[in-house]
């Protein structure tokens, strides 16, 4: 069982290595980020169903993919149209995930929903950012949760919940303190010329279309 602790970018930096080679094994980590607790992995289809068996989530569930920049997300193929890019530049870093066209040779089908897009989301975690631009790769990304309970608020609730995968050595966790539970990221389909909110969250629908409105004008 090993827990890193978390809390400041010093942390964030000794970390580095370790979750690198951790991951690099076909490891699991979780991790802090602003609005909830994540479980992630390398984005390769192999540490996805993995991670999927391990939260007993759905196969026709798609994971989302944390980056660090909107550079990182464009190197990795994905696509933004002028209604990402505005939407991007008011709320990233922050609790908004746009779905995005393209990264077909990067990302596998575990990260695609019936659209083919791909959900990607720079979090305002300081740490946690911190962590992705140093491994200088996406993640997947979920709540720290077995499917259909309440996310975990903490590294004590992790390590209880999948205690075999702690004990093993599978999942390795960050413990950035305790998040209070608050609502998950706004999620924006932008495969198509007209975006859709697809699930209303922190950023509250009414600031997407104001934000959106000015792309036309």
């Amino acid at each position: 069982m090993t827990v890193l602790p978390f809390r400041s970018l010093a942390d964030a930096d000794r970390a580095v290595p370790r979750v690198a080679a951790h991951l690099a094994k076909g490891g699991l980590l979780a991790y802090p980020t602003e609005t909830v607790y994540g479980l992630g992995s390398r984005i390769l289809e192999v540490d996805l169903v993995a991670l999927a068996a391990m939260t007993n989530r759905a196969k026709t569930k798609p994971f989302l993919a944390l980056v660090t920049g909107r550079k990182m997300a464009i190197d990795c193929g994905l696509r933004f149209s002028a209604a990402a890019d505005r939407l991007a530049d008011e709320f990233w870093p922050g609790p908004l995930t746009l779905v995005l066209a393209g990264g077909e040779s990067v990302f596998p089908n575990e990260l695609r929903g019936e659209q083919g897009g791909v959900a990607v989301r720079w979090s305002s975690h300081i740490e946690t950012s911190r962590l992705i631009a140093g491994l200088d790769m996406p993640i997947s990304s979920t709540s720290a949760n077995v499917a259909g309970k309440e996310p975990l608020e903490d590294a004590a609730g992790i390590l209880a919940e999948f205690a075999d995968s702690a004990m093993s050595g599978e999942l390795l966790v960050l413990d950035g303190g305790t998040i209070p539970r608050t609502p998950s990221s706004t999620l924006v389909d932008c495969t198509s010329t007209e975006p859709t909110v697809l699930r209303e969250g922190v950023i509250s629908r009414r600031q997407i279309t104001e934000c959106l409105r000015e792309v036309g004008e």
